[in-house]
């Protein structure tokens, strides 16, 4: 069943949405050589918990830490370990979600640690420019299929591999709800897109083919031909005036404001200096 959410509820979403996003700037700004994905989990929690949001992914279907970290070829799903340090080259996924009053929110941004390739590199910025596609498509009125076609069609200017098996979806009360947003078309199909309705919207890239596998553990996906991917997701509402992307202040009690964060508010690191 697809929920839409009123004023009060899309407030406290707001205020989750925000605390993921100041979590997950702490966490991309310790991705250097020689930290562990341990250590970035805990600054991960400690980011939630500071500001007064509980972690979402904890013992959600089992899973073990607060934070997926997904290096190089993994997709999506990776576990922190005490035993993996980064390292120079690495292309790095976070994703993280908290909770605030019983409402969620979910983001993901993907960083790469220097040096590494304009090939990676590019990798990077294409699934951010195709998160913003999505987010753009997300109109009343319009269809889920839109968003899917919007994100797939910049992955074909570049020849990426778009992972199927894994998708976007809507969240709320729960991590994940009705409906599924599939990262591919095509347009107008699948549920029409109405106000309230709140998506998180996550594009998956792969730097070769769309094929994943899952590891032994149940949960760490990765690229069947083990080529690079990058992921980025954003919390999203729909509405009357167009998408507005949680977490930046742009819903408000006394104004909304359409549209996604520009660089000022959500700085795109796609390399870091080791």
């Amino acid at each position: 069943m697809i929920t839409c959410k009123g004023k009060s509820e899309l407030l406290k979403m707001e205020r989750a949405a925000r605390i993921v996003h100041e979590a997950l700037a702490e966490c991309a700004a310790a991705c250097r050589p020689g930290v562990t994905t341990e250590e970035i989990d805990r600054i991960a929690a400690q980011g939630i918990a500071s500001r007064g949001g509980k972690a979402a992914f904890p013992g959600y279907r089992g899973y073990p830490k607060t934070l997926c970290i997904s290096i190089n070829d993994e997709v999506v799903h990776g576990i922190p370990s005490p035993t993996r340090a980064l390292k120079a080259g690495d292309v790095v996924g976070l994703d993280l979600g908290a909770i605030v009053e019983g409402y969620y929110a979910d983001a993901a941004r993907s960083i790469a640690v220097e040096p590494v390739s304009d090939a990676v590199k590019i990798l990077v910025e294409t699934t951010h420019a195709a998160l913003l596609a999505g987010i753009e498509a997300v109109r009343v009125g319009g269809r889920i299929g839109d968003i899917g076609a919007a994100v797939e069609a910049v992955a074909k200017q570049k020849k990426y591999g778009v992972v199927r098996e894994f998708v976007g979806h809507g969240i709320g009360t729960a991590l994940h709800e009705e409906p599924q947003v599939p990262n591919y078309g095509p347009a107008g199909k699948r549920e029409v897109i109405r106000e309230g309705m709140t998506l998180a919207i996550e594009p998956m890239f792969n730097l070769g083919g769309a094929a994943v596998t899952t590891d032994p553990d149940g949960w760490t996906v990765r690229t069947k031909d083990r080529q690079p991917s990058a992921h980025f997701e954003h919390t999203v509402v729909a509405t009357a005036r167009g998408p507005v992307v949680l977490g930046f202040g742009r819903y408000a009690s006394e104004a909304i404001l359409a549209g996604a964060p520009g660089a000022h508010e959500y700085p795109l690191p796609v390399a870091v200096q080791a």
